[in-house]
């Protein structure tokens, strides 16, 4: 099953460092989105790629509607393929879906982690009357329905929403990756993430946690960042980095680098 898996999820080793870090990428992206991390960092680590199961450069066949329902599959992917690849402790880099499932796979097997670097991370997005994700249900059906009637317009308006800094280039690369996914998978996989609720876990994560969150991120507001800091169980800090969007390592990487060494050095 190892082997499959790695082959299955285009798993890559690179890097010349002893240590070992592991980049895990979020939605509508795929492990291209750490190309500018990878050349700055594979000096110093073996760095790990992955890519989700639901990514567009992932054969499609391999997404199985009823397994991947929860956060939880995920999880088993990412254990089976450090297992698979004899990694014993590492350095792991988390953005936005990723970022989670790192902190579930964090609780399952904490010895396997030294540190969590979460960027763009939220346990649920919807607003609920004591805490503020960002989004009312009715914001959140209106963007499934619009994937559902158009998805190619949906993607042309979403991805600068979500890059959110003037970077053409950025909004051009997340597009592409958008649209590589299978628009059922994609809708699948959005409606799973935007309406899960994992506030009532962070407290059994005991491993450190370094919280990268840009100044202006359409999908997670900065006061998820200071929940996630108040409410995960682990000793946390929270990085604000000075730029906007949710894919600061498509629009800023040389400023996320800079943040991620520094959480890495900690």
């Amino acid at each position: 099953m190892g082997s499959a898996l790695l082959e299955a999820l285009n798993v890559r080793v690179v890097g010349s460092g002893e240590k070992v870090l592991v980049l895990a990428h979020g939605f509508g992206t795929d492990q291209s989105a750490w190309h500018s991390i990878v050349l700055l960092f594979a000096p110093y680590y073996r760095i790990v790629l992955y890519d989700l199961v639901c990514a567009g450069s992932v054969n499609p066949d391999y997404f199985d509607f009823r397994r991947y329902t929860t956060l939880d599959a995920h999880v088993d992917d990412l254990l089976n393929i450090l297992d698979a690849l004899g990694v014993d402790s590492c350095a792991y880099v988390g953005h936005s879906v990723s970022a989670m499932i790192g902190i579930l796979a964090s609780i399952r097997r904490p010895e396997l982690f030294t540190k969590l670097i979460l960027i763009g991370a939220s346990p649920r997005f919807l607003n609920d009357s004591d805490y503020h994700g960002g989004f009312e249900e009715g914001e959140i059906e209106k963007l499934f329905s619009a994937m559902e009637a158009n998805y190619e317009a949906w993607v042309n308006g979403f991805a600068p929403l979500a890059v959110g800094a003037d970077v053409p280039t950025a909004v051009r690369e997340f597009s592409r990756t958008l649209f590589n996914m299978r628009p059922d998978i994609s809708l699948f996989v959005a409606r799973t993430v935007f309406n899960s609720d994992l506030r009532g876990v962070l407290g059994f994560v005991k491993v450190p946690c370094c919280i990268i969150q840009t100044a202006k991120d359409v999908s997670v507001p900065t006061s998820v960042a200071e929940y996630l800091r108040s409410h995960l169980g682990g000793r946390t800090t929270v990085e604000i980095m000075r730029t906007e969007g949710h894919l600061p390592h498509l629009s800023a990487p040389a400023l996320l680098a800079q943040h991620l060494r520094r959480a890495l050095s900690r």
